[in-house]
């Protein structure tokens, strides 16, 4: 990812399938997404919630918000498809809804910037002649 194009956005079901939905309607996708950033969205500690969390999402990706003639590609897309699935399911717990930018700040910025700075490095070392040689102490570790 070069910064320069949008980001492609989808939800996972707890088997690593990717519901994302474009101007062709909702994918279920079981490849394609090994290079994305993960982003947990549930805590551990909420097992009610991960039982449910592929009936709820696959549910909400057969709704009629989600056909392919009712994609727009700046009001009405993945990221719209991924946040109104967080929000069904925040409103399911009685949680306030959040809107597009409380989710791009509290999830999707943090998780962002430190890819960001990682595939920074990364272009750098690829780009440049580099060893690593271990400090003495971990030499003996």
């Amino acid at each position: 990812y070069d910064g320069h194009c949008d980001l492609h956005v989808g939800i996972t079901n707890s088997r690593g399938v990717v519901y994302n939905y474009d101007q062709e309607g909702v994918h279920r996708a079981e490849s394609g997404w090994e290079e994305c950033i993960s982003i947990p969205l549930v805590q551990p500690d909420m097992l009610e919630l991960l039982q449910q969390w592929d009936n709820l999402l696959e549910e909400f990706s057969l709704e009629e918000a989600w056909l392919p003639h009712r994609y727009e590609e700046q009001q009405h897309n993945c990221y719209t498809f991924a946040l109104a699935f967080v929000n069904r399911v925040r409103q399911g717990r009685g949680w306030e809804p959040l809107s597009k930018a409380q989710f791009t700040e509290r999830f999707l910025i943090p998780h962002t910037r430190e890819a960001s700075r990682y595939l920074t490095l990364h272009q750098e070392l690829a780009h440049r002649d580099f060893y690593i040689v271990p400090l003495p102490e971990q030499e003996q570790e």
